[in-house]
């Protein structure tokens, strides 16, 4: 029966009892040596960033509540500060703008309509910048040439649109640089170079097409490069200041390969003038500048198997050469410097280690180790992450990665299925997964396969999943399996599959689709009917409908509303047997509680009995710690009961 309630989302009348979810968790029996708090609690110190002139280090640490106020340590005289509490509403990010003053972001629950303040060292001079409600905030450009201002977009005019604006650090005056005002032919990107010039736009156009303007200077009209479609690829990633011509730009382009390659293009003659990185199997990720040195290109990197760094300047490349020597045996990653290059902030661990932060002084030529992320996991005791490489049913090259528990030594054991989110874009990447490792130490092994449509193989890999939602997606979930199967030590009778937001939808679609392969189904924040998921978008999703209807379904064709209809979890609940256990962030503004309502309220009309957890001050993914480690605790209970019987 429908509830109404005017102070909580959904229906309220459908959640679990909390005596319920306990039942469940205390299904997870047993001696581990480590609990879920030990995986799930935040880390005691992290998200160390370094001032700009190098006087400050400011990080996180952890309290007793699970908050993580931010704290700064001055680096000659080992002062430390709390320069900020954390509430109830919690920390999404900060950044320093100058050696005095931080930034930060927050959003009210989950909802995703961040906003910014900022506030000095010293606790003083606390402002609310962006005070506008409904509005959702975006950083775009730091100015290290205006240091008092920033350059952010917002949707503060128009709920669908973003309009960049300079704003004062200090006071939140604000100055708008451009007008997007026509939802028919939206901008959707823009590119200021670090003196806060407006260079170039990216329009939509026709819902599908997009056009990258360009102007030769302040005075001049814009003009178009490049028009590509949503399947193609032709991203600026910044301008080339050591060159005399002021129109270079660096460009990450799939125009004329595959995968993505990194180019300099010339935008007043529009012409590739170099090519300067490319792989043939995957894509370019980046690159990276040193602006004390004239912004010469420091490194390139992809994400392969694993991270990868290609050292560019000679500056970097003798870094790399001593942080590569330092860190064997793990990925690490440069996470800061100063600006005169003096410190830098590093980042090294590995499938096994969770990780630990570094600083590497150059005048001295040293390192000191600041933080240990979880000191208490033992990385002896953590499972290895094998990537691993399968042909579908239709001979595609699929990669992904297996984590096996120590008892696959001795026998078969059970395996979760895990998709990513998504589902076009994303991928899963080697490191370390505190989900794969809790359900390693519970004895279950877990599959993550980056299935086609995933970021990061090329145009032909990506556009391979166009359409196949609940089809060859999940076609792929099951060639993994069989794989998994025949290859390591997996128990057939024990597979279950858990994912969150598309990944939720696969879980659940796969019960539908292969109800003798799975045992049971996990779905969090998940999508179950994509006819109401496609009417709950957040406004400033509604420019991006054109690329949905071509790429996931159109909803107004009657071919595509059929399947529509087949791969809808919620419109087919008839047909699933096995166990499912729902979770839902109550404020999530890209997969609305009312996916997971009526999928819980579908089954159990048909008296399916079926666990649901909401939690009222979460959105997309649990943030607050106490929900994240109960939400881990209910699904071992979920497991024991099915994975282990």
């Amino acid at each position: 029966m429908e509830t109404e309630n005017p102070t909580l989302p959904g229906n309220p009348e459908l959640p679990s009892s909390q005596e319920e979810l306990q039942s469940l968790a205390a299904l997870d029996t047993g001696t581990y040596r480590y609990s879920v708090e030990d995986y799930f609690r935040k880390p005691a110190l992290s998200a160390f960033k370094l001032s700009p002139g190098g006087t400050w280090i400011a990080y996180r640490e952890r309290d007793e509540h699970g908050r993580r106020p931010i704290f700064v340590r001055h680096f000659e005289t080992g002062e430390v500060r709390k320069v900020l509490d954390e509430g109830d509403e919690l920390i999404d990010g900060y950044l320093w703008v100058t050696d005095d003053r931080l930034l930060y972001v927050q959003d009210k629950s989950g909802d995703e309509n961040h906003q910014l303040y900022g506030i000095n060292v010293d606790g003083t001079g606390f402002q609310a910048l962006t005070p506008f409600d409904g509005v959702k905030v975006m950083l775009l450009n730091q100015l290290k040439e205006d240091p008092e201002h920033i350059i952010i977009q917002m949707n503060k005019e128009n709920p669908q649109l973003f309009e960049p604006y300079k704003i004062n650090v200090n006071t939140g005056a604000l100055e708008k640089l451009y007008t997007n005002d026509n939802p028919m032919s939206p901008v959707m990107g823009y590119q200021f170079d670090k003196d806060g010039r407006l260079r170039a736009l990216t329009r939509q156009e026709n819902g599908v097409e997009y056009v990258l303007l360009y102007r030769k200077d302040e005075d001049a009209p814009f003009e178009e490069v490049v028009r590509t479609g949503w399947q193609d690829s032709f991203g600026l990633l910044g301008f080339d200041y050591t060159s005399d011509n002021p129109h270079l730009a660096y460009v990450s382009s799939n125009l004329e390969s595959d995968t993505e390659e990194l180019i300099r293009y010339d935008l007043a003659t529009r012409t590739k003038t170099e090519t300067l990185f490319r792989h043939e199997t995957y894509d370019a990720g980046g690159l990276t500048t040193s602006r004390k040195r004239g912004f010469e290109i420091d490194f390139y990197y992809y994400t392969g198997e694993k991270d990868i760094i290609i050292p560019v300047s000679e500056t970097f490349t003798r870094l790399h050469s001593i942080f590569t020597a330092y860190f064997q045996g793990m990925e690490f990653s440069v996470a800061g410097r100063t600006d005169d290059e003096s410190r830098y902030l590093l980042y090294a661990g590995s499938d096994r280690n969770y990780g630990a932060y570094y600083l590497y002084d150059t005048a001295s030529d040293s390192f000191e180790k600041i933080a240990e992320m979880m000191p208490h996991l033992n990385p002896a005791d953590m499972a290895e992450m094998r990537p691993v490489q399968f042909k579908s049913r239709d001979g595609l090259t699929l990669h992904g990665y297996l984590t096996l528990p120590a008892e696959a030594s001795e026998g078969k054991v059970p395996l979760i299925v895990n998709p990513h989110g998504g589902p076009y874009g994303p991928r899963d990447e080697w490191g370390f997964n505190p989900e794969a490792q809790l359900f390693a130490s519970r004895g279950y092994a877990t599959l993550q396969i980056n299935y086609r449509g995933s970021g990061g193989y090329g145009k032909k890999f990506y556009l391979a999943g166009s359409k196949q939602i609940g089809r060859r997606m999940l076609d792929d979930l099951e060639d993994g399996v069989a794989f998994a199967l025949e290859n390591f030590s997996i128990d057939p009778q024990r597979v279950a599959i858990y994912g969150g937001s598309y990944g939720g939808l696969a879980a659940l679609g796969s019960l539908v689709k292969t109800p003798e392969l799975y045992c049971c189904a996990v779905d969090y924040v998940g999508v179950s009917n994509l006819f109401t998921f496609y009417e709950s978008f957040p406004p400033y999703w509604k420019p991006f409908m054109g690329q949905l209807r071509a790429q996931w379904y159109d909803f107004e064709d009657e071919t595509d509303q059929e399947i529509m209809k087949q791969v809808s979890p919620a419109l087919n609940t008839e047909k699933i047997t096995r166990p499912v256990y729902v979770v839902q962030g109550a404020n999530d503004p890209r997969v609305n509680i009312n996916e997971s309502d009526q999928m819980v309220a579908n089954l159990r009309a048909r008296s399916f009995h079926v666990p649901y957890m909401v939690k009222y001050n979460e959105g997309h993914g649990f943030q607050h710690e106490e929900n994240r480690i109960e939400l881990y605790k209910t699904m071992l209970g979920f497991f024991a009961r099915h994975l282990r019987n």
